[in-house]
Parts: structure tokens; C-alpha cells; sequence
């Protein structure tokens, strides 16, 4: 789908990304865990976890992606009338981390400040959130900087671990110079307890099958109502420029469109193609990174957007458990083509420094000792 002049609309001005400086190749934990490399590589899809050193968080991770936004942004921090960071890696029952970011960015004034959070769905609520603040005119001539930050971290030897990851998007809402976002969307939710944590928990609690019953379920709910009435629904979703998800593991992803082969009775034929033609060109940094629960759509989407021609329209489906799901179009912008992001990843990946399992080791056992960077009582009255 494309139109031959897009004009820009509410949506995002500019994208920052931004990856910790140290990773493991699944090689090192497929040997500390006495397993088959291929089980994580081909069976997940995962090749390398993205990892945090100690004292380095998801406020890092913010706060850099959200300069690297800023600094490629036409207008000024000044300009900035909404900070919402989503994000299940919560420092603080109460304050939120928007707080710790509009601190470390020189933030104060006349602008909105909240976090948002439910599982890895929370940093899409807050764009969406953003983009109809901004259709409102609220603030007339102010933006909404809107930032998805996560350290997914599992209880050593957990199944999860191998998908463990961290990195964070930031993106300036005004105009859609990079990719304008529809209004319409199309969500689903059900409460269930697929993937929680509960309050002094270290650790998420997971329940595996549910939890991808849940992922596939949504998928197909969500994409039922996109496709509603449509008599050629494999031709309509090979319209689409790319279809971009939440991808907790790359293999997680290709499930999902299983199913909805079965929705929408795809042959085998149709289902490849628009797997292999639609999805898994999106899938490459997550695999180098890990899941980075509410900021991994967003890498998806960041990764794909760079390969579109201005006009082309494609999905982004987000998912989170407990739960809830949205999908809806994205558009990219006049900007899109040049994708300044892409040079925050490629910095980020080719600088950052591979540990090996016996440092990963030592990396777990301080883990619980510096969680967060907590300020002294002067800064906190400040």
C-alpha cells in the first residue's frame, strides 16, 4: 500500500534508540546451562541477549535514547509539553519514571509527566496515548516525547532466560515526518495471569503455553477486526508494506502467523510468503538483542520503518500479558528513507562488549545489590 505524496500527520518526528554496552552470545549460556545451542537459536530465534552492567538501567537506557531523539529533532526540549515513558521495570511504587528522565534531561515546567504500564503493551499505550493528546490540541504547538524502556531479566536456569534482553526506543510526537500513526486501531483484551510479577518479586512468573495461547489469540482477534468483511485477505495483508510485533522470541512471532494462517485459511504457500516477505525482514535486531519487553515492537518497527518508501502504509501489532493487544497502521514519513536511528543500533551493537559466562555470572550475583540509582534526600526535596 503507498500513496505517491504522503503529507505529514500527527505521528512521530524522530526516533532514538538505545542498547546497553554488554551482550552474550547464546553460545556462552547454551554452555554455563548444558544445552544445545540450536535450542536457542533456532528453537527461540534468539542469537544474542543484550545485558546491562551494574548500576546501568532502564533510566540509562531512556535518557540515552531520549537525547538521541532530541538531538535529531527539529524543535527544542522547551517544546516538549508531555514526557511518558512506558516500562514494566518500574523503580518505584509511586513516582514514575518519567520523573528520573525529566530530571536527567533538565526538564521542568509546563508539561505533562506520568509512567504507564502493562507488560510489554505499556510503551505502545503511551504513544497512542501521545498521538490523541496531540490530536486534542491540548498544548497547541507543543510535542510529547514518548520513550519504551526495559531490562528483562529471569531467575537463572529459568526457561526464559536465553530470551532475556534490555534496550529502549524514544520518539517526539508532532508531526509525522518519520511515520504518521492512524487513528483507528483495533484491541483486544481479557484478563488473564499468562506473565505477571507480583509486588517483592524478583523475577516474572510465567506460564509458558498460556501464554502464547494468549499472544495467539490476540493476534488473530486484533487482525479479525483490520480484515473484517474482506473477501481476499491474503492479497489485503500482502498489500501492506510489513507487519511488525511484539516479539518476546522471533519464534514467538512466526506462532502468531501460524495462526493466522488458520484465521484466515492461508495455504502453506501464502503463509511462507507472508512470513518471509512481511514479517521476519523486522525480526534482525531483535534477534541481537533480546527482548526488551515494551520497547521491542518498537525496535521491530524502527528497524522496518528504514526500508519503506514514504507512502507505504504497515501494521504494528502490540501485545501485553495480563492482558491486552492493539494493532494498528503505521505510515511512513517524507523522513523515514533516512533512518538516522539506524546509526544509534549499528553504534550500539558493533561498540558493545561480549562477556563471557563466568563474567555473566558475577553480573548475576550484583544484580539484586543495584537495582536502580536511588538520589540522596536533597536531590529527592529538589
Amino acid at each position: 500500500m503507498s500513496h505517491s505524496e504522503p503529507q505529514a500527520a500527527v505521528g512521530i518526528a524522530s526516533i532514538g534508540v538505545q542498547l546497553p554496552p554488554l551482550a552474550m552470545d547464546m553460545s556462552e549460556l547454551a554452555q554455563l546451562r548444558g544445552a544445545d545451542v540450536n535450542k536457542y537459536r533456532h528453537g527461540l530465534g534468539c542469537d544474542v541477549m543484550a545485558l546491562c552492567p551494574e548500576g546501568y538501567g532502564v533510566v540509562d537506557l531512556a535518557v540515552g535514547a531520549a537525547k538521541r531523539a532530541l538531538g535529531r529533532w527539529r524543535g527544542d526540549v522547551s517544546d516538549i509539553g508531555l514526557v511518558s515513558v512506558g516500562s514494566e521495570s518500574a523503580l518505584d511504587m509511586s513516582r514514575p519514571l518519567s520523573a528520573w528522565v525529566a530530571s536527567e534531561l533538565g526538564l521542568r515546567g509546563n508539561f505533562r509527566s506520568y509512567e504507564v504500564k502493562h507488560a510489554c503493551y505499556g510503551g505502545t499505550l503511551a504513544l497512542r496515548q501521545a498521538v490523541e493528546w496531540k490530536l486534542a490540541n491540548v498544548q497547541p504547538g507543543k510535542a510529547a516525547l514518548v520513550i519504551a524502556t526495559d531490562v528483562a531479566l529471569y531467575a537463572e536456569g529459568d526457561p526464559g532466560e536465553p530470551t532475556q534482553g534490555a534496550g529502549a526506543v524514544a520518539m517526539i510526537v508532532e508531526d509525522g515526518l518519520v511515520a504518521s500513526i492512524a487513528r483507528a486501531s483495533y484491541p483486544y483484551s481479557e484478563p488473564a495471569f499468562d506473565f505477571w510479577r507480583p509486588v517483592g518479586c524478583a523475577f516474572p512468573l510465567v506460564e509458558g503455553p498460556l501464554s502464547l495461547d494468549c499472544y495467539q489469540r490476540a493476534t488473530a482477534a486484533c487482525y479479525e477486526q483490520l480484515l473484517a468483511g474482506e473477501a481476499e485477505p491474503f492479497a489485503r495483508l500482502m498489500a501492506y508494506g510489513a507487519h511488525c510485533f511484539h516479539v518476546p522470541f522471533p519464534k514467538m512471532v512466526k506462532k502468531a502467523v501460524s495462526m493466522l494462517g488458520q484465521a484466515f485459511t492461508l495455504d502453506e504457500g501464502q503463509l511462507t510468503a507472508f512470513f518471509e516477505e512481511k514479517v521476519q525482514p523486522s525480526l534482525a535486531w531483535n534477534k541481537q538483542i533480546g527482548n526488551a519487553y515494551t520497547a521491542s515492537l518498537w525496535i521491530s518497527v524502527a528497524d522496518q520503518l528504514r526500508r519503506l518508501a514514504p507512502g507505504t502504509i504497515m501494521t504494528a501489532f502490540s501485545y501485553g500479558s495480563g492482558f491486552g493487544a492493539e494493532l494498528f497502521e503505521i505510515t511512513a514519513g517524507p523522513e523515514c528513507a533516512r533512518g538516522a536511528w539506524a546509526r544509534d543500533v549499528e553504534s550500539d551493537l558493533a561498540s558493545r562488549r561480549l562477556v563471557k559466562a563466568s563474567e555473566y555470572t558475577k553480573l548475576r550475583s550484583g544484580e539484586r545489590r543495584v537495582t536502580a540509582s536511588v538520589p540522596p534526600a536533597a536531590a529527592i526535596s529538589a
